[in-house]
């Protein structure tokens, strides 16, 4: 049940390899993993990089990450406690790893065994009341005893609550800066408490990263990937909370919304996600059941297929011009691309790399895509 099969672990050349390509400059999750797809290795794709970016109309080549300052990095890393692992290894959130956009490499710190288990998000308002923080500890501490383990952001109000609850049983928490760089400041008693009792962190983030207002949402997406399904608790309207919502729904996970008081703009935005079809939950046994028929389902990992539409090994400069001049600054889907370029996927796929590499492209949720 909720199991995956592990590939081989990486060597470490493979691991500096993949360290290097994603610290490198305009490479993202998906980007780093179409380039992998395409050219087979991380160290390939590395030695492509410059090319690329110059066909996408760079001045000058980003910067790439050296061996140096990855060994730097990995070294670094290892002193303070913390894994790099790749999707598929051991210790690796298996539901994470399907994601298209999954980290290349993961921080981790703590009892990996935790992050094989089946995976419940809490979150919630920071200002949450005080029956939204004792529902929130409630339903962790039942979901733990039923065997689950509870992840969440450790943020102020109703993911602290949860992390506290299920202490215990096993926890999660999610940052969005690097592992030495806890936010908020306060909550490092709460991590280091996690980490004693077999919980763990994660971070996509290097050490001495200061998380900033863009980062959450990233981190946002990993606690929805990771997780069966998420419940918000209490969430006003355009909270993070229902960030991580829509991000849950569009991973294909459970959305469950804890009703609340029409006269509580707390309650809004989870009231919202019930009547856009999210579960309702007024005790633990409705995410239990709810959750229960997909963790018998195989899960598979996507992560070793190659990318199923390839690239064009070197677009005409008029597809190039057809397919820039479409593109503004206003989103556009990559569907939409193809059609109206008549170019194939290829090609699209392809020029959309390249400009992505020249830092003229930015990419959007649900395929869309932007000239910056």
């Amino acid at each position: 049940m909720d199991a995956i099969n592990p590939s081989a672990e990486l060597t470490e050349l493979e691991r500096i390899d993949r360290l290097r390509l994603i610290r490198s400059d305009n490479v993202g999750p998906r980007t780093f993993k179409s380039l992998v797809d395409h050219f087979g290795t991380a160290r390939a794709a590395l030695e492509r990089l410059p090319d690329l970016a110059r066909r996408g109309g760079a001045q000058r080549s980003g910067r790439i990450c050296s061996v140096d300052e990855a060994k730097a990095e990995l070294d670094a890393s290892r002193k303070f406690g913390i894994a790099w692992l790749a999707p598929g290894e051991d210790g690796y959130p298996v539901r994470l790893a399907t994601l298209d956009d999954a980290p290349p490499l993961l921080a981790v710190r703590g009892d990996t065994t935790t992050l094989m288990r089946p995976m419940i998000a809490i979150v919630g308002s920071r200002n949450a009341s005080g029956a939204g923080l004792k529902f929130a500890g409630q339903l962790a501490r039942e979901l733990g005893e039923a065997g689950f383990i509870i992840i969440s952001g450790l943020a102020r109000g109703v993911d602290q609550a949860a992390h506290r609850a299920s202490v215990d049983s096993g926890t999660i928490a999610v940052l969005a800066g690097g592992h030495d760089c806890i936010y908020p400041p306060e909550h490092g008693d709460l991590l280091a408490s996690i980490l004693d009792h077999a919980g763990a962190a994660i971070s996509e983030m290097p050490l001495g990263h200061e998380p900033r207002a863009r980062d959450f949402p990233r981190r946002n997406r990993l606690i929805s990937g990771a997780a069966l399904g998420v419940v918000v608790v209490e969430a006003a309207y355009r909270s993070g909370s229902l960030i991580t919502a829509r991000m849950a729904a569009e991973q294909g996970r459970e959305v469950f919304a804890v009703p609340g008081s029409p006269l509580d703009p707390r309650a809004a935005g989870t009231n919202d996600l019930i009547k856009q079809g999210a579960t309702l939950v007024t005790e633990a046994s409705d995410i239990i059941n709810a959750v229960a028929p997909i963790m018998e389902r195989p899960l598979m990992h996507p992560a070793s297929e190659p990318d199923s539409e390839p690239f064009e090994s070197d677009p005409q400069s008029h597809d190039r011009d057809q397919i820039t001049g479409l593109l503004g600054p206003a989103p556009i889907s990559i569907d939409d691309l193809v059609r109206m370029s008549g170019a194939s996927p290829a090609i699209v796929r392809t020029v959309l790399l390249e400009l992505e590499l020249a830092g003229r492209l930015e990419r959007h949720g649900g395929g869309l895509v932007a000239l910056l």
